[in-house]
């Protein structure tokens, strides 16, 4: 007999038949009805409508590792330098592909919004849901304030310009709170119209997103002076941010490589609505994880190479990239141009984030894994969307916006958390299935599977998340200071804190994660 944590509860949905008859106007099961505890719960369903490639774009743009990298390089400037960028821009690729191939072997054999909270209850060898309960705090908790990521690189970008363009400007924080609210509407508006810009969108965002990048790249290669191959392959900047010690200084400049090249679970929380799901989505997964990882190392070597001349307002400004483009172009309206169209394709990104946030969200909540469940779970009969869902991602955005006028460190401590967050919640399913693999027997494989190289390609994943995550709460500089402490590791202490008090005050009567027994 299986014990309260463990429910043997056979499996509703028949992923096969749906993918046989998934039309564009089907609607999918959802979870079907569940039998638990005596109670029958009430399923909302979602549509199955997304085609092959907008599920393609859509981890692609998500992730938009070279454009994140490119507004944010300045951090790794200061902590290990080119050395750090180019070595770790391998390192994080590479870790990256491991790790997601590790995940699209998962989404084949359980296409599921919820992903890594309930391949954690599926595959944790006891006490599954607990692991479910907890990693869905992890990962929602990590997704939510993720959300609030995209606007301020936004609100960084444009006021930037805002700054190049005219000297006496000078940015206040409720001026980028204001336009993070005004980037989060916008999104919000073309979310509720989702099924009809969804296409367009993806399409768009692709596309700008590979032609923009051979743009920026042979617009720096062709005009900028080339640095030495010393300065690219062997520099490494240890006494920029009061760390002396170079392999920390390295381990830190890593994680903006890192951070780039992070979300790549996005995609799996569109499951319910991507037609022949267990194909379609792994492959996403796999894409978005090869195509960011190239693309990312050959705009690090282009960039390092073709750096230009790292003066004090380089080195000072908000986003060097403006000044790296001006030095090669001359132009400020060529630079203005760029600098707007990478802003395009964030701005696409947060359109997929919102989206796919809003969907763990509601799935979350129709598993009872969050306060006011009920309300959480709706799903508007006509737009079929997750309105409410939507609605606390804003206040989400909201919330962090406002807080950002009264304390940056502040604001800059609660983004923090989702990386760190992220890449914990990776590191459970991926242990879990694992321990499955070598003990066995493994679960019942999809139409993807990883064959010989599974076991190797899931001990690195876990081998580099662990490396990673072990420099994610280090202070970016020395000496700490209230302003310049890193708060990753208290608010991410503070939520595995908060998803145990859940668990024991109600959440093991309340939640209800049906939990597949695999035989």
């Amino acid at each position: 007999m299986a014990s309260n944590d463990e429910i043997d509860l056979k499996a509703t949905t028949n992923l096969d038949e749906v993918e046989q008859g998934s039309g564009a106007g089907e609607k999918a099961v959802v979870g079907g009805t569940s039998q638990l505890s005596g109670t029958r719960r009430h399923v909302h369903s979602l549509e199955r409508y997304i085609n092959l490639s907008s599920v393609g774009f859509f981890g692609v743009i998500v992730l938009a590792s070279w454009e994140s990298f490119a507004v944010t390089f300045q951090f790794a400037l200061a902590n290990g330098g080119p050395a750090s960028m180019f070595y770790g821009s391998i390192l994080a690729g590479l870790g990256c592909c491991a790790v997601g191939f590790s995940l699209a072997e998962l989404a084949s054999i359980d296409p599921t919004v919820g992903a890594q909270y309930r391949w954690s209850a599926n595959l944790a060898p006891s006490a599954n849901r607990f692991w479910g309960l907890l990693q869905g705090w992890i990962t929602t908790a990590a997704w939510c304030f993720a959300c609030a990521g995209p606007p301020s690189i936004l609100a960084n970008m444009i006021t930037s310009l805002a700054i190049f363009n005219n000297k006496t400007y000078e940015p206040q924080r409720w001026h980028t709170s204001l336009i993070m609210i005004a980037t989060m509407v916008l999104a919000f508006v073309f979310n509720l119209r989702f099924r009809n810009l969804l296409d367009a969108f993806e399409i768009t965002g692709g596309v700008l997103h590979f032609v923009l990048f051979v743009v920026i790249i042979a617009v720096i290669a062709a005009l900028n002076p080339r640095s030495s191959s010393d300065f690219v392959f062997k520099t490494l900047t240890s006494d920029v941010s009061g760390w002396s010690n170079p392999g920390v200084s390295w381990g830190l400049g890593l994680l903006t490589v890192t951070f780039s090249v992070s979300g790549y679970d996005s995609v799996l929380h569109m499951s319910d609505e991507v037609k022949k799901v267990r194909t379609r989505v792994p492959q996403s997964i796999i894409i978005a994880c090869t195509v960011n990882a190239i693309m990312l190392f050959v705009f690090v070597l282009v960039l390092l190479f073709y750096l230009g001349p790292l003066d004090d307002t380089v080195i000072s400004a908000p986003l060097p990239l403006i000044y790296v483009l001006y030095g090669a172009t001359g132009s400020k309206a060529a630079t203005n141009t760029l600098i707007a169209l990478i802003s395009f394709i964030i701005f696409f990104a947060l359109f997929n984030v919102f989206a796919s946030v809003s969907r763990l969200v509601w799935v979350f909540a129709k598993d009872n894994g969050l306060p006011f469940s009920d309300i959480l779970a709706y799903v508007h009969p006509t737009l079929k969307l997750p309105v409410n869902a939507l609605l606390l991602l804003c206040a989400v955005v909201t919330a962090l916006s406002l807080i950002y006028i009264a304390s940056a460190t502040a604001f800059n401590a609660l983004i923090s958390l989702q990386a760190l967050a992220l890449h914990v919640s990776y590191f459970f399913p991926i242990m879990f299935m694992l321990l499955r693999k070598l003990r066995g027997p493994p679960p019942p494989y999809g139409p993807f599977k990883l064959g010989p190289f599974g076991i190797p390609l899931n001990v690195f994943a876990l081998c580099y998340l662990v490396y990673v995550v072990l420099w994610m709460p280090f202070p970016q500089i020395l000496p700490v200071t209230k302003d310049n402490m890193n708060y990753a590791g208290p608010i991410f202490g503070a939520v595995v804190v908060g998803a145990l008090g859940d668990w024991f005050i109600s959440g093991r009567k309340r939640f209800q994660m049906p939990v597949t027994r695999y035989e």
